[in-house]
């Protein structure tokens, strides 16, 4: 995820970077010294702690107990946002102002990445319809599935320059369902960077990608 956050948006040693619904901020503390700095915001206090714990090492890391609307940023732009697992959690009104939000807080030129489930994957589907009971455990009650051209369309309505992309198949659920289970990610992982690349079944994809850009004067 490190690698993809930092191929798709060019974050590099001078970028400021924000992140949206961090959790316990795993992907950011490893993302941290590839960058300048990281802001993290969560709204869980547990999370934030256990986050807090964990990067304790680094010393280009602010972590946040809150949401976009009451951190105290001050108006700082970044050079770039991540939303990693965090915009599904938005109802249709909040996901929109949102946007709007991380428009302005983003530098122009800056780029925003997020990754979500989408409404259309197969994995979902079958899982709802196999497991259901398993599928719950795993879920939150605000979690939904986006529509990935929709997404990409709010995006563009909000000033960016916006694309949809789908990132896997089965390798974000097995790694859910089996987090110690390292051969089976490598092996499903290959094959999804097979199958997202083909046009009737790429649709079909568990987790779908947001690359937008905000357009510079």
């Amino acid at each position: 995820m490190v690698r993809r956050v930092l191929s798709v948006t060019n974050a590099g040693p001078d970028s400021r970077v924000l992140s949206l619904g961090c959790g316990i901020a795993d992907t950011e503390i490893l993302l941290a010294p590839h960058v300048r700095h990281i802001t993290a915001i969560d709204l869980s206090p547990s999370a934030i702690r256990q986050a807090r714990q964990d990067a304790q090492h680094l010393s280009n890391f602010e972590l946040i107990e809150g949401t976009l609307d009451n951190a105290p940023l001050d108006g700082r732009e970044f050079d770039t946002v991540i939303a990693i697992f965090f915009l599904h959690h938005l109802p249709d009104g909040e996901l929109g102002r949102t946007i709007r939000r991380i428009h302005r807080h983003l530098r122009p030129g800056g780029a925003f990445y997020s990754l979500d489930p989408s409404r259309f994957r197969l994995s979902g589907a079958l899982g709802r319809l196999i497991v259901p009971k398993l599928m719950k455990r795993y879920q939150t009650p605000d979690e939904r599935e986006l529509d990935p051209r929709g997404t990409a369309a709010l995006f563009r309505q909000s000033g960016f320059e916006a694309r949809h992309d789908y990132f896997d198949f089965a390798s974000s659920p097995i790694a859910g369902l089996f987090p110690s289970w390292r051969a089976g990610y490598l092996a499903s992982r290959a094959a999804d960077n097979v199958i997202v690349r083909l046009p009737l079944l790429r649709r079909l994809g568990s987790n779908f990608e947001i690359i937008a850009r905000r357009s510079a004067p």
